[in-house]
């Protein structure tokens, strides 16, 4: 039976580690100090679930991050893109949407893109739109949803990729973009 230091774990990770013990994991992988109880678990849920957790049994990943990176190795995808600290859990479940639907994620699994970011590109890739157009950190989530929803309704949006515009000129697209349904024509300034 493996032993281990009781008094340097909370309670919560002492039954996390009895836990492991009970089902004959080694509970070696996880059974530091430097893994909360909630990390703990995620690792623990990986080795019953026969993973290799040295993927993500690092304290540098929080349980959520943690979580996305089992989820992909449950599904059998290739975690190594998104299973990197500099990546949030949010960031990592898009990244992970876009492996499962077999999506070159390549385009959007970079840092500089907040979560809502990586699910409009992801959103735009699903619909085989040309993403190129809005996949730019320097458009935010809302911007891109608008730009998505126009590639969708198949306006002109060339406009964002032929010159940098102000913010009264982007304010005005969104808002033509907005109105695309009674046909607006988007080049209009």
């Amino acid at each position: 039976m493996q032993k281990f230091d009781a008094w340097k774990y909370d309670a919560m990770q002492r039954s996390c580690i009895e836990e492991g013990i009970r089902k004959g994991l080694d509970v070696s992988i996880y059974a530091k100090p430097d893994f909360d109880w909630d990390q703990m678990w995620q690792i623990r849920i990986g080795l019953e679930k026969g993973l290799d957790v040295s993927v993500y049994a690092k304290p540098e990943f929080d349980d959520w991050q943690m979580m996305q990176i089992r989820e992909g190795l449950e599904q059998g995808l290739g975690v190594s893109i998104y299973a990197k600290p500099e990546f949030d859990d949010w960031q990592m479940r898009q990244i992970r949407l876009g492996l499962e639907k077999g999506l070159d994620v390549s385009i959007y699994a970079k840092p500089e893109f907040d979560c809502w970011q990586m699910k409009q590109i992801r959103l735009g890739l699903e619909q085989g739109l040309d993403v190129c157009i809005y996949a730019k950190p320097e458009f935010d989530g809302l911007l891109m949803a608008k730009i998505r929803l126009g590639l969708e309704k198949r306006l002109d949006l060339s406009i964002y990729a032929d010159r940098i515009l102000s913010q009264g000129q982007m304010r005005q697209i969104r808002e033509n973009i907005d109105n695309a349904g009674k046909d607006v024509e988007v080049t209009e300034l």
